[in-house]
Order: structure tokens, then C-alpha cells, then sequence
């Protein structure tokens, strides 16, 4: 089985048809999903779909691009959102000066809050960072100072050095279908010296569809063509990759329960 570990289930582009894209992965092996949190004052909705799916799990947090705009929301909500047991963990929450939609300082606030519920629940943070590598890289190491925290760098698309600290850290790494893409030979190598027992994969459906389905709108069910090429780069089957990164999923998500076999 495969798990896609991070994707978008509430937002408008699954909305007329939530059941047949859950059944199509379903149908691909994809056995379980976490949809993520991007607005805490939008959970509600996030939660209901996981309520309504047994094979759908869920996050609860604040997008760094949100971040300006929940700044209210304290460690201690986060914690108790999160006695749910559908939610299984913190986020996503992070930096992100590609697009700059919030300002730094609120992006970097919003994550220590979530940081810090991380640490609390030891629910796993979701982390989003893009073009953040050596703030992101401080406030980690800063934070894992004062107290360990279960994590996970996401949609990993960033530089090796953050990919080396991260696992230094303690962190686990999950890749996307950028993975698969022409142009993604440095992410391929960095992915190729992640150790096996810290990968995961995802879709951050409903964007950034892997090859062969780039351009289209990304679903779950396309989690196996980011973990085929994943195996790849790595000198394993797919057959084993599936099985390790299923693995690494349970360890760290630890909350989540494995479906019974069919």
C-alpha cells in the first residue's frame, strides 16, 4: 500500500467529486491520505472530510502564507484541535519567501507557535519552506534545542544543505511530483541521499502533478508515480519502496491507524 501524505482534499477542485477521487486512489493502492490544514479558522471543513472518510486523516494549522492573518491562534488551540483523533498532526506551517504573502516576522511567529504544539502533542509538524533555507534551518535548530519535536520537511523542493539538517535533526523528508519532473535532477540527488527510513511521499494534490500527468489536475490516486521514481533514484523496487515509506509514514504519524487488510 502507499500512503499520500500531504494533499488538499477541501479545496474547491474536489469538491464535485470527493467520493470518486478517494475510490480512484483507493483503487491505485493509495490506502491512506492526509489532507492538510492551510487555515485553523477554516479546520472545520478539513475536519468533516476526514470525519466522513475512513481512510482520510487530517492536520490542523496555518499556512506561512496565512500566517499575517492567525497570528491569534496560540499553541494552546492547536493542542486541543488536535486531541481529535482524526488529526494526526501540526500544520502546515512554515516560511515561504518565494511569494512573500505574509510578512517574515509573522511567518516566523506562526511557526514557532506550531512548533511548539508540536512538541506538546509530539504530533508531526508539517513544514512548508521555500526560498527560507538558512532562516528555516536556524529557527529549526534553535527550536530542537529547547525541546524535541517530531517533523517533516514537505514537498521538499529546497537546497541539500536544509535536506542534510533536517536529517541531522531528526526529521523526515517527503517528496513530490516535482520529483518526477525533467528538470528536477538536483532534487532526484538529494532525494537519493535521504536515508531510506526518513522518505515519505505525497501529492500536495491538487497541485503539481507528477510526469506522466503533469498539466492536469493532481489527485491521490497519482501517488505512485512520485514513489516509483523515488525507488529509482534509490536502487530499489517499487514494491519496496511502497512498503518503506508506508512504514516511515506509521512511525512518524504515529497516531494514524493502519487500515485492516482487505
Amino acid at each position: 500500500m502507499l500512503v499520500d501524505s500531504h494533499c488538499h482534499l477541501d479545496f474547491p477542485d474536489f469538491e464535485a467529486e470527493r467520493d470518486e477521487v478517494i475510490a480512484r486512489a483507493h483503487a491505485a493502492g493509495v490506502k491512506l491520505m492526509v489532507t492538510i490544514s492551510t487555515r485553523v479558522r477554516k479546520f472545520p471543513q478539513v475536519l468533516a472530510i476526514a470525519e466522513a472518510y475512513d481512510s482520510v486523516y487530517c492536520s490542523v494549522g496555518t499556512h506561512p502564507h496565512n500566517a499575517h492573518e492567525e497570528l491569534d491562534v496560540t499553541a494552546d488551540e492547536l493542542v486541543k484541535l488536535a486531541q481529535h483523533p482524526k488529526v494526526v498532526a501540526i500544520g502546515e506551517a512554515g516560511l515561504d519567501y518565494f511569494y512573500d504573502k505574509a510578512p517574515r516576522a509573522s511567518q516566523a511567529q506562526g511557526l514557532r507557535t506550531h512548533i511548539e504544539a508540536a512538541r506538546r502533542t509530539q504530533l508531526p509538524l508539517v513544514i512548508h519552506s521555500r526560498d527560507a533555507d538558512e532562516d528555516m534551518m536556524a529557527i529549526l535548530s534553535e527550536e530542537m534545542g529547547q525541546g524535541a519535536f517530531p517533523a517533516l520537511l514537505h514537498c521538499f523542493s529546497s537546497g541539500p544543505e536544509l535536506a542534510r539538517r533536517g536529517v541531522e535533526l531528526g526529521l523526515y523528508v517527503s517528496f513530490s511530483g516535482i520529483l518526477t519532473f525533467k528538470r528536477s535532477e538536483e532534487i532526484r540527488e538529494i532525494a537519493a541521499s535521504v536515508p531510506l527510513d526518513r522518505l515519505l511521499v505525497e501529492t500536495d494534490a491538487p497541485y503539481l502533478a507528477p510526469q506522466p500527468k503533469r498539466g492536469q489536475r493532481n489527485e491521490p490516486a497519482y501517488t505512485a508515480f512520485t514513489a516509483q521514481t523515488l525507488a529509482e533514484v534509490h536502487g530499489v523496487s517499487a514494491e519496496e519502496m511502497a512498503r518503506q515509506t508506508t512504514e516511515n509514514f506509521f512511525r512518524l504519524f504515529s497516531k494514524a491507524k493502519r487500515p485492516e487488510a482487505e
